[in-house]
């Protein structure tokens, strides 16, 4: 499959580029400025993080959490977030978000600059897992370019699976998954999958809270 080929190609670049992941956050104030939202948003209790990267969003979210779960599947980003985000609150797992399945249940569910990187046609699926972690009354909440982000990607056009090619300093370049959702798509979508969603733009992001269908069962039939 397309999908398998593209999202070990991302995995090789993630595991490749963790010295050199961070910055965006070095060179985008807006995206230094967007950390910040952690303070606003309905983060509490225990708190499932899918894809911590670097855990540049993990150790605000301990801030505010009970505990943390921060999954990634890369060992090199794994490896710089226990260093950045060291902290009793927090445990971190190795795992491929695609094939994890969580054994708890979560207040809350967060990601941020993932949903972009998971394929159209996995995202049922996906949604299906974060239903699967939260806990009665939790939500899920995440943080990803908006549209306007395109601008700063070298997209690949005529490609079978949304995509943008990522260079390294060594040269090296890789294709990942590249999905821009509109807000506004993107909450009809969940409607569809009978998530309540609020999805805002912010600074050509979004930040978006969601709460699961009130019948799971129902959630994975339509997956």
């Amino acid at each position: 499959m397309e999908d398998d080929a593209l999202l070990a190609e991302q995995m090789s670049y993630y595991d490749d580029g963790a010295a050199e992941y961070d910055r965006p956050y070095t060179k985008y104030e807006s995206l230094r400025k967007l950390l910040t939202v952690v303070d606003d948003l309905p983060i509490t209790g225990d708190v499932l993080e899918l894809a911590c990267g670097t855990g540049q969003w993990t150790a605000l979210l301990a801030a505010r959490a009970r505990s943390v779960t921060a999954v990634d599947a890369s060992a090199e980003m794994v490896a710089v977030a226990r260093a950045r985000a060291a902290s009793p609150k927090v445990r971190f797992v190795r795992a491929d978000v695609f094939d994890w399945e969580p054994q708890e249940h979560y207040d809350t569910v967060f990601f941020a600059f993932w949903l972009s990187h998971v394929p159209p046609a996995r995202l049922p699926a996906f949604w299906k897992t974060v239903a699967a972690a939260l806990a009665p009354g939790g939500r899920a909440i995440f943080v990803d370019d908006g549209p306007a982000m395109s601008a700063e990607e070298e997209i690949l056009s005529d490609h079978p699976v949304p995509a943008a090619v990522r260079r390294l300093d060594d040269g090296s370049q890789y294709r990942i998954v590249k999905v821009f959702h509109d807000p506004r798509t993107l909450t009809e979508d969940l409607t569809s999958l009978g998530w309540a969603a609020r999805v805002r733009p912010v600074a050509g992001r979004f930040v978006g809270i969601a709460e699961p269908p009130p019948n799971r069962t129902q959630a994975v039939a339509r997956s």
